[in-house]
């Protein structure tokens, strides 16, 4: 659907849901746990909290930490806009938009690395060093999965893309989006700091990478920087669905419902995941990263084959 008001629907649900796929790795991590846990909502209980209270500021910060917590949340809102969801056109959708995205991840990662960096703490200062490092495994797995997704006949596009998946043959369509499928889920575990990559809820000194970043942030800013990160959280979900659901050929009610049902199962499927291994050694780590690049080249050869 190409109508611009239903271009919001995709965009509305991001920002309406993302704090639920985080409730729900959170509850599924303390079932496993045997644990009752927090209630699925409790995610949105917490945003609201921090944005009522106050933000204190070392007196080392810069107005570059000020600003580095809402352009986070602005890349993460802009890359879920862009993404189609349940059968309804992204906001935005152009020629080579993918590109765009892995830009805004990348910038989004760049101004919090600077961020924590500004504090003049050596302990952020780790963090970001080890984000660095592990950006330089994760950014070109990324573009090799958006090429997975996009290398298909006159589509240069993830909705083209979709749309030509949507009328192709379940024989010629399956292996290669089964590859890219498998590689943005473990794109979804590094990117969002997740097991066993990350670890987003310890708070021990050698294995931080995210949260040794934003240590420094209170108050409305740590709200920005948490729902930002459920947002990237709810964009990995719902791209891994869009591959997916194409696989049934469904009409457009069944797409949307479809496609929800599919995030709330990836979320479901992360927090399993986080449950049953422990975190990976940092130098095991890019060898992970590594294997999402080798599903999603895998998967260009056979869209290139077929």
């Amino acid at each position: 659907m190409n109508d611009l008001p239903l271009s919001f629907i995709p965009l509305a649900a991001a920002i309406l849901f993302a704090p639920l796929s985080v409730g729900i790795i959170r509850s599924t991590k303390a079932f496993f746990a045997g644990r009752k846990g927090f209630p699925v909502f409790q995610t949105y209980r917490d945003l609201f909290k921090l944005m009522h209270k106050g933000i204190v500021y070392s007196s080392s910060v810069s107005w570059l930490f000020k600003i580095a917590p809402l352009s986070s949340l602005a890349a993460s809102i802009i890359a879920c806009a862009w993404l189609p969801f349940g059968g309804f056109s992204g906001l935005f959708s152009f020629t080579g938009g993918f590109l765009l995205i892995a830009y805004l991840f990348g910038a989004s990662r760049f101004v919090t690395m600077l961020a924590s960096l500004d504090t003049a703490s050596a302990f952020e200062g780790m963090g970001a060093n080890r984000e660095a490092l592990f950006s330089v495994f994760a950014e070109p797995a990324l573009l090799l999965g958006f090429g997975a997704v996009v290398v298909a006949p006159g589509s240069s596009s993830l909705e083209n893309a979709i749309s030509v998946a949507q009328n192709t043959a379940f024989s010629d369509y399956v292996a290669a989006a089964a590859l890219a499928a498998a590689a943005f889920f473990i794109l979804a575990l590094a990117e969002n700091s997740r097991i066993p990559v990350d670890d987003p809820t310890t708070h021990l000194e050698l294995t931080m990478i995210h949260e040794a970043m934003i240590l420094d942030n209170s108050g409305p800013d740590l709200a920005f920087i948490e729902y930002a990160s459920s947002l990237k959280v709810w964009f990995f979900d719902v791209l891994i669905a869009d591959i997916v659901l194409p696989f049934f050929h469904v009409g457009i009610i069944a797409q949307f419902f479809g496609t929800f049902l599919i995030v709330l199962a990836l979320a479901a499927l992360t927090g399993i995941v986080e449950s049953s291994m422990a975190r990976l050694r940092l130098l095991k780590v890019p060898q992970f990263i590594g294997s999402a690049a080798a599903f999603a080249f895998i998967a260009i050869l056979f869209k290139a084959i077929l």
